[in-house]
């Protein structure tokens, strides 16, 4: 248990000094243009495909609200394209939303220099990050697998303490690209 609480206060801890960092403020201004880079995607077996991608970040001229495009290009345009948009809701607290422009739209949480999405679709978790590694440099990275838990441990007691339940996931699939602007 002490382990657990110590844990959850150093990721508490890194939350609140993530978000006070300079990158944060400039998001996602100082990250506009077209990010390109090969995608390499990997199994428990190792590479298994790579494609070519582009990530788009540009300001909407027509936008009150601070939206950006967020488009992503898998090969082509014409192979793959998804026009999503980045929505503004509390950038003073890191909170944004991913708009796939077709009634999905997800809360993404910029900490640092990294921009997070976490969710579960189809029976899949899915944790997205895109993180500014420098001036001209963004990796792009999907962690991916069931969202039915693999095992269980814990939930049971030693000595006088109570061992809390502790579930983990399988991983299906790991992607990343290096992108330059």
């Amino acid at each position: 248990m002490r382990t657990l609480l110590l844990c959850l206060s150093i990721v508490y801890l890194q939350i609140g000094v993530a978000q006070s960092t300079p990158d944060s403020l400039t998001f996602p201004a100082s990250w506009a243009g077209n990010w390109t880079g090969t995608l390499e995607i990997f199994s428990g077996k190792g590479k298994v495909q790579s494609v070519e991608m582009t990530i788009e970040i540009h300001k909407i001229d027509t936008s009150k609200e601070g939206r950006y495009t967020f488009g992503l290009v898998y090969g082509s345009k014409e192979q793959d394209w998804r026009p999503y948009e980045l929505v503004p809701v509390a950038p003073e607290r890191g909170l944004w939303k991913v708009d796939e422009k077709n009634s999905i739209a997800m809360e993404s949480y910029l900490y640092g220099p990294k921009l997070l999405c976490w969710f579960v679709v189809q029976g899949s978790r899915i944790l997205c990050t895109y993180e500014k590694t420098g001036a001209d440099t963004l990796v792009f990275e999907v962690l991916s697998g069931p969202e039915k838990e693999i095992s269980s441990t814990g939930n049971t007691k030693q000595g006088e303490e109570d061992i809390p339940e502790v579930r983990t996931y399988p991983f299906g699939v790991f992607q990343r690209a290096l992108l330059r602007r």
